[in-house]
């Protein structure tokens, strides 16, 4: 007699578009262009320094990387802001390379020779996952807050955004949220990270009112295409 049991695992969907793959296209010559504003404390100075740029993220080439696992070159280009230039005059300059490793299971990106467990397949709301378990910096728990969301982003309409909320944590003294917006289709759209401290505590007055030492760092899309 054949027996059944109760409990069946969920049947993974195998379309890449029910997967969410393409929240993070891997076409080569795929490229994204960002506009980044960033602000750093100084706590011996008491002062601020913005800076404003341009970086644009290439797929190159395939290769096979150390671990012998299929891999793709992101080409990081930098354009520096000039208050008397437009972005448009400034040529290109190469700023660095990273690596990404894409399948039906995640995507890794290794930044600066970090890497981080960027997305999971598939994509479901509320879904979590240890960003950094290909790491060594301790684990945060990243989550998939929402999915499928109509967002403008820098003017720019954009049917499905997901998000990815990767660290908040408050003190009295500190303030982290790190996260990153995906739009199917692009890729990265938007990224912020807000790590500021302050041992200056003023009852009502949050860590961003009295900030002396930190980052506030902000990646915005400004457009996309292949080449």
């Amino acid at each position: 007699m054949l027996m059944f049991s109760a409990c069946t695992k969920k049947k993974i969907p195998q379309d890449d578009s029910l997967l969410g793959l393409d929240y993070y296209p891997t076409t080569q010559g795929k490229f994204v262009v960002y506009d980044v504003d960033s602000t750093v404390y100084n706590e011996l100075t008491l002062t601020s320094k913005k800076t404003k740029y341009r970086i644009k993220e290439r797929m190159a080439d395939s290769f096979t990387d150390n671990e012998g696992k299929p891999a793709i070159r992101l080409e990081r280009f930098i354009k520096k802001f000039d208050s008397v230039k437009p972005y448009d005059s400034i040529p290109w300059s190469v700023k660095e390379v990273w690596m990404v490793n894409a399948d039906k299971r995640s995507v890794q990106v290794s930044e600066s020779n970090v890497r981080y467990t960027k997305l999971i397949f598939p994509v479901q709301k509320d879904a979590s996952w240890n960003g950094n378990a290909k790491n060594t910096m301790g684990e945060w728990l990243y989550t998939y807050s929402y999915i499928e969301k109509k967002e403008t982003i820098n003017g720019i309409v954009l049917e499905k955004v997901l998000y990815v909320k990767q660290n908040e944590f408050r003190t009295l003294i500190s303030y982290q949220n790190y996260f990153e917006k995906y739009a199917k289709g692009i890729g990265l759209v938007y990224r912020e990270i807000n790590d500021i401290y302050s041992n200056n505590v003023v009852p009502g007055v949050p860590v961003e009112g009295r900030i002396e030492k930190g980052v506030i760092y902000k990646q915005t899309l400004v457009t996309y295409g292949y080449e």
